[in-house]
């Protein structure tokens, strides 16, 4: 999904940024999408600031620390009383703060905007090699603690750069998918810190076998279009048993020698497009490719070779274990390291449902275990009961939090989709609103400056729960330091 961090009280916000791209399920960043970001307008800053973060925040005696990446921009801060968005890059490298939604946000409240990038991912990473030894400080409860270190340092620079010590300043929330999940639990565990938060397409249930990604995969796609990828499925599963050296050629990933990566890279390449609010892009010309008796599979091939890896930018590599398995440290090397937290926290194993799937069979739980043996050896497990037990799931019990989701977003039955006391929540619906919608608008390759929303099949559908979104962030800043007063 993801991912995402003065005289009178100051307001902060906190967004957990998550970058599009995609792989295996969650985002990651294509080397080729990242090329086309650096452009100005696609960030406020890219100047890179450093901050002394602890290795290990539930040990007592390990002291270490590693340099953790965050970037601020001060344009629109009304000094003193404006609030601050702390925006927290999700599993992704994070290059700067990215001129979204969130932008408009902080002109409306005159924030200033901070970020954090997350640990181990991009420049953040505290060892020089991801070893599944030197991985074991990668975990949500770490981040956590992250922001929550991150935060008092912050507000101490400022009290200190303002000549106001003690200063007590307010926080506010913001996450997409992972990130937002990350935002939603900051909330919950530390509601000292922050007045509340936004977990745009929140993920905070954590799934052992996540059928319902696939379903609404087809429920996205239409009778039709669902109907052609089902076929091709088929087509595909009995040629890679008879001819599967010259079916891999033809998607140009012969170096996918495992069936199931393959196949995990054939699935992932449609997803994306209900994903990122690009439907049409895959469902047109499959159908008229089916109606019109061509070669199914040429069509879809085409599709992924023009788009999900031009277009989009997303390497093949990336679904290779040869290559996941590789411990050498990169800045946009994001594969392995979530990976590592699909195996050991939240899993989202991407199955086949067991009738009517989009996807290939062979895309079993066996291949996501063996997936994880595979990359990390023995013992490595996804504990997905204790992160729900932990966090509580779609019953978390917290307050304050706003959860927003889009209607085609196949992520979107791992979020909280109810409204309970405290805790609204709002379905984006419309023909290409899916993941982060209302923080990134449609569709979301590339970005969209300031989450522009015209190119949504429904941007009165977009800006209505934008309008609800800021009500509530107007309403409990109001209400965090008792002021009553709007901040508009």
């Amino acid at each position: 999904m993801a991912t995402m961090r003065l005289s009178n009280p100051v307001f902060v916000f906190v967004s957990l940024l998550f970058v599009v791209g995609f792989t295996h399920g969650f985002v990651m960043t294509p080397r080729n999408l990242l090329g086309r970001l650096s452009e100005s307008s696609y960030y406020l800053t890219t100047k890179e600031l450093w901050f002394d973060q602890t290795l290990d925040h539930y040990s007592p005696y390990d002291h270490r620390q590693f340099k953790q990446r965050y970037y601020e921009f001060l344009d629109y801060f009304h000094v003193p009383d404006g609030p601050i968005f702390l925006k927290i890059c999700g599993e992704s490298s994070c290059g700067g703060i990215s001129n979204d939604y969130l932008s408009v946000l902080a002109k409306k409240f005159g924030a200033a905007l901070v970020s954090l990038e997350h640990r181990y991912y991009g420049k953040s990473s505290p060892f020089k090699s991801h070893t599944t030894e030197n991985l074991k400080y990668l975990s949500s409860k770490q981040a956590l603690f992250d922001l929550a270190v991150f935060r008092q340092w912050y507000q101490e620079s400022l009290n200190l750069k303002k000549n106001k010590p003690g200063a007590d300043n307010s926080w506010f929330v913001f996450g997409t998918s992972y990130s937002g999940a990350l935002s939603a639990w900051f909330r919950l565990k530390f509601p000292h810190l922050t007045c509340g938060s936004l977990a745009s397409s929140g993920v905070v249930l954590a799934v052992y076998n996540y059928t319902e990604f696939d379903k609404q995969v087809g429920e996205s796609a239409g009778p039709e279009c669902k109907a052609a990828l089902q076929e091709i499925t088929e087509l595909v599963d009995r040629s890679l048993e008879s001819n599967g050296k010259e079916l891999r050629k033809q998607f140009g990933a012969t170096e996918l020698e495992i069936d199931g990566d393959f196949l995990y890279f054939l699935a992932d390449a449609a997803v994306v497009a209900f994903q990122y609010g690009n439907p049409d892009v895959l469902c047109n010309p499959l159908v008229e490719a089916k109606k019109a008796g061509e070669n199914l599979v040429a069509a879809y091939a085409k599709y992924v070779k023009d788009y999900y890896v031009g277009t989009f930018g997303v390497s093949v590599e990336t679904y290779n274990q040869k290559h996941l398995k590789n411990t050498t440290v990169s800045e946009y090397g994001s594969d392995r390291l979530w990976w590592f937290q699909v195996c050991t926290e939240v899993a989202y194993f991407q199955v086949a449902p067991s009738n009517d799937s989009i996807r290939s069979s062979k895309v079993d739980t066996k291949y996501h275990l063996d997936l994880c043996k595979n990359l990390f050896g023995e013992g490595i497990y996804p504990e997905v009961d204790v992160t729900n037990t932990y966090y509580g799931g779609t019953k978390i019990a917290g307050s304050k939090i706003i959860f927003t989701n889009g209607s085609q977003d196949p992520w979107r039955h791992a979020s909280k989709q109810t409204s309970s006391p405290d805790m609204p929540s709002y379905i984006i619906n419309c023909h290409n609103c899916g993941h982060g919608t209302d923080m990134r608008g449609c569709p979301q390759s590339p970005l969209r400056i300031e989450g522009d929303a015209q190119n949504c099949s429904s941007p009165d559908a977009v800006n209505k729960v934008r309008q609800k979104m800021i009500e509530h962030i107007d309403l409990w800043l109001s209400e965090c330091k008792g002021t009553g007063r709007s901040y508009m």
